[in-house]
């Protein structure tokens, strides 16, 4: 039987393991032919900007993605970068323990939540997944192998990396705390029927941390139109009643709807938005009970439905279909955005009345600290939006139209949007907004050749 990851003798092999992995990426990271841009091949990827074609150098991260130990006493982690959350939440949760922030999707790597963004319903206390990290081992641009932390002589890439999305280079270890847990998660879903008020609400229990006198562990909600909607708040405890299972025939955000109470262990609560990639697995009918009855569970997960996206994406086939059928042209919407709670309601009046996609996710979250590529006011209550999914464009209106106008709206709130989706951003506007003076010293000092992209050319021209 395999040494686990809070044993000695394991977390030895496993470091001498991690350092052989890293010599080969570092040799053949440097044997790549000059001009090719580097990339990384993973099994996974939540991203949803695809690339055009251009000459690129995989880079494999296959022996990049275990955990390596678990320290219940310290409660830390060492993680190599490209382990997801689900099998690092498999290693902890043996120990009482889980990462501060777990994205809600199973196949986000740690490194990928940390040079991109991860949010979750802890994150109005615990802000991003990268405020939990307290060592990174980075290969950066110019092939060197670097230890960055807060308080030594790489603070600099330590801070700019949170948002670089690979542009810096890439996190082959990390370290990270871990939060005490309890074996079950109390649900209670609050209904709204106006935004204002919801916004209001929420803003009074990530204030204070607490809903009806006690301690509040997990806050999030569901937007389901103008009249409806609900805050979740989420509470561990050490025993439950009973326990909802959403891995099968019951889906998770049409109970939102139906219940106000509801119990499911901490580790369905961490997943509990995975099986039907919150709603989006609607578009593939495996919400239809028929449907849903003849696919097999395994087979009911974020990473899934990603691949046929990505097959779509590649053959064009939806697009054929609504030519054939004469359906109006659609447009891609698949956005984050982090807007100050105060400025929540205005944000939904526009989404509802410009965009119309239902239902939208609302996370709140604070960030702990300043973090230059992504500048958010330190301490202040922001919301998250999500909202993925295809939208008709108005006659005479091209792609990006949707997405331009929330972009516009999002920073006229005060807000930010997250870059694993399309941008369309001018030059000049995007290093304003992402703080372009704090991230090319950063760039120039770690990747001075430009090997690796720069955060413009990656995330808005999409090379």
């Amino acid at each position: 039987m395999p040494d686990s990851p809070g044993s000695e003798g394991g977390a030895t092999a496993r470091m001498a393991a991690h350092r052989q992995a890293v010599q080969q990426i570092r040799e053949s990271y440097t044997a790549l032919p000059p001009g090719a841009s580097p990339r990384l091949a993973k099994q996974t990827t939540n991203l949803f900007r695809f690339r055009e074609g251009g000459r690129t150098a995989r880079l494999s991260a296959r022996d990049l993605d275990q955990v390596i130990s678990v320290d219940p006493r310290a409660r830390t982690a060492e993680v190599q970068g490209m382990t997801t959350y689900e099998h690092l939440v498999d290693a902890t949760l043996p120990h009482g323990l889980m990462p501060y922030v777990v994205p809600q999707l199973k196949t986000i790597t740690l490194g990928g939540a940390v040079t991109g963004l991860g949010i979750e319903s802890s994150s109005f206390r615990h802000g991003l997944p990268h405020e939990s990290v307290e060592e990174m081992e980075i290969l950066t641009g110019d092939g060197r192998v670097l230890v960055a932390r807060a308080d030594n002589e790489h603070r600099d890439l330590f801070e700019a990396f949170p948002n670089s999305y690979g542009t810096l280079g890439y996190a082959l270890r990390l370290r990270i705390r871990l939060l005490p847990v309890k074996p079950y998660v109390r649900l209670t879903h609050v209904p709204f029927s106006d935004a204002g008020k919801c916004m209001l609400a929420m803003q009074e229990i990530c204030d204070t941390e607490e809903h009806d006198g006690e301690p509040v562990d997990f806050v999030d909600g569901t937007f389901f139109g103008p009249g409806e909607m609900y805050l979740t708040i989420g509470r561990f405890a050490d025993r439950a009643p009973y326990t909802s299972d959403y891995t099968g025939m019951r889906i998770y955000y049409q109970s939102i709807r139906s219940r106000s109470r509801d119990w499911l262990t901490v580790r369905d609560y961490l997943w509990r938005w995975d099986t039907d990639w919150f709603w989006c697995s609607r578009a593939f009918g495996v919400q239809r009970p028929l449907v849903r009855s003849l696919v097999p569970r395994r087979w009911l997960r974020s990473d899934v439905y990603r691949r046929l996206v990505g097959l779509d994406q590649r053959y064009g086939l939806t697009a054929r279909v609504d030519r054939w059928r004469d359906n109006p042209v659609q447009e891609s919407v698949i956005q984050d955005v982090e807007v100050p709670v105060e400025r929540g309601a205005d944000f939904l009046e526009f989404f509802h009345g410009k965009v119309g996609m239902t239902p939208v996710w609302m996370c709140p979250l604070r960030a702990g600290g300043s973090w230059p590529m992504y500048p958010l006011e330190p301490g202040r209550l922001y919301v998250n939006f999500g909202f993925w999914g295809m939208v008709a464009l108005p006659r005479g209106r091209s792609d990006g139209y949707h997405n331009r106008l929330i972009e516009h709206t999002v920073h006229e709130l005060g807000g930010h949007k997250s870059l694993y989706s399309t941008s369309f951003y001018p030059r000049e506007e995007f290093w304003r907004l992402y703080n372009g003076d704090a991230y090319w010293p950063v760039k120039r000092a770690y990747d001075p050749q430009g090997r690796l992209l720069d955060l413009y050319d990656k995330c808005v021209r999409g090379r």
